[in-house]
């Protein structure tokens, strides 16, 4: 008769049959109790375990009802003859502790002040204490949350909008993966080196991307039905577009007859002058304008708005109608606690002040390869491909991982590193800017 080695205990969650039965089970799994092996009745073992019988009959049942157990009439309880039949497994070794997960300096993570966690707080519990909708609620947004967004709107990026010309999105993507079900059939131009997920959104839908050379005038939309730019802060080399160039961008736009999306993805960190006007304030017919709340809040938050000429958004608010497509309603609350307590004006007053500042390091750090950017949470750094992978390895060295800018490229020859510093700390990043300074040979930090 087999030995049975089982432990249980009272204090777990577990009921005292399941764990009999997982142990039972683990021991034939793991080769311990081979086919054929006798097990000892159900008193005998409640009596050595000191549980009622009733226990043990429930663990041999549920064994016997998996195949693992059998009853043999007057003889008792045994190991299936089908069960496993490998030798018990040799004593594993122990394995190495994980190497600790890199800190990732992109160009999307924000630096959030912890000293406003309160307000935070404070709107998650006006959620929970406010009745959610019965049914699906309006596709188009909280409308509370709308006339925010456009009170906001209006004061921040000089867009005069009504409420019922705002949508709300669950972020940006989600934003552009619903103008694309409202565009004609056709190609969609981006800006080349430019935002991965918008390209990915749009050739998700069956699109095909045309590359538009970053930083450059665009005079001939002909052949696409849309856009995609980043005017406030080209995403990833970051330069703003000038106005000359918003006005060629919309020229063009009109004769091909396309659609200009614009996303304003972090517009509120300009730190040296005024945030400079949304490209959709020089034409609400031609523009449609994406902006969220992932740079001021959190990524996480998933929650961004569209505002977009009104035979677009019309045909927008019909397909969300249809599909139910809606942002979260629990955090569409919680974001207009924030809005109305001030907690976004706050957070974005106090990031702005820490991009500024190191921003300053960063290009004091890396000169003479980068200067000194003027908004958002990140610097692109143009290198010659060889530095510029020896200063990737050497981030990673360190423990952090700074992008290639050719990860961002399509047809666009370019190399160099995003040296994000917003999802860090100060000590963080001094020493990872020791090290990509090490690589490039300017002076420590």
């Amino acid at each position: 008769m087999a030995t049975l080695i089982v432990e249980l205990d009272r204090t777990k969650p577990t009921s005292l049959g399941l764990q009999l039965s997982g142990q039972v089970r683990a021991r034939i799994t793991g080769g311990h109790l081979a086919p054929g092996d006798r097990l000892p009745s159900s008193r005998a073992l409640a009596r050595d375990l000191g549980v009622a019988r009733s226990v043990t009959e429930q663990a041999y049942a549920q064994l016997v009802a998996e195949g693992w157990l059998e009853g043999r009439h007057g003889s008792g309880t045994f190991v299936a003859a089908s069960g496993p039949t490998t030798a018990p497994q040799a004593p594993r070794h122990p394995t190495a502790a994980p190497e600790r997960p890199l800190v990732r300096l992109d160009s999307g993570t924000p630096w959030i002040d912890d000293r406003h966690r309160a307000a935070w707080r404070r709107a998650w519990r006006e959620v929970s204490a406010a009745a959610p909708p019965r049914g699906y609620d309006d596709p188009r947004g909280l409308p509370e949350l709308r006339a925010e967004l456009a009170a906001r709107l209006a004061r921040t990026r000089g867009l005069d909008v009504h409420p019922d010309e705002v949508l709300v999105t669950a972020g940006t993507t989600d934003g552009l993966r619903h103008l694309m079900t409202a565009v004609a059939p056709g190609d969609v131009a981006v800006e080349d080196p430019g935002y991965r997920a918008a390209v990915e959104t749009i050739r998700a839908t069956g699109r095909g991307i045309v590359d538009l050379p970053a930083l450059r005038a665009v005079t001939d939309l002909r052949g696409v039905v849309a856009t995609y730019v980043t005017p406030a802060h080209q995403h990833p080399l970051g330069p703003p577009m000038s106005g000359a160039d918003r006005l060629a961008l919309l020229a063009a736009a009109r004769t091909a007859d396309a659609l200009v999306i614009e996303d304003d993805y972090d517009s509120e960190f300009r730190y040296d002058v005024a945030p400079i006007p949304a490209l959709a304030s020089l034409d609400r017919d031609r523009v449609a304008y994406l902006g969220t709340a992932s740079k001021a809040v959190a990524p996480s938050l998933r929650l961004g708005w569209l505002v977009a000429p009104e035979a677009v958004r019309e045909r927008v608010e019909r397909h969300r109608a249809i599909t139910h497509d809606a942002a979260s309603w629990p955090v569409q609350r919680a974001f207009l606690s924030l809005l109305r307590d001030g907690y976004v004006d706050r957070v974005v007053r106090s990031a702005r002040r820490v991009y500024a500042d190191r921003a300053t390091r960063v290009a004091a750090a890396l000169t003479p390869y980068v200067e000194a950017p003027v908004a958002g949470m990140y610097a692109a750094v143009v290198l010659p491909r060889p530095l510029a992978l020896a200063a990737h390895r050497a981030a990673r060295d360190a423990g952090f991982d700074a992008p290639l800018l050719s990860d961002y490229c399509r047809t666009a020859d370019l190399h160099g590193l995003i040296i994000g510093f917003g999802g860090c700390t100060d000590a963080e990043l001094d020493r990872a800017l020791t090290a990509l300074a090490g690589a490039l040979g300017g002076r420590n930090v």
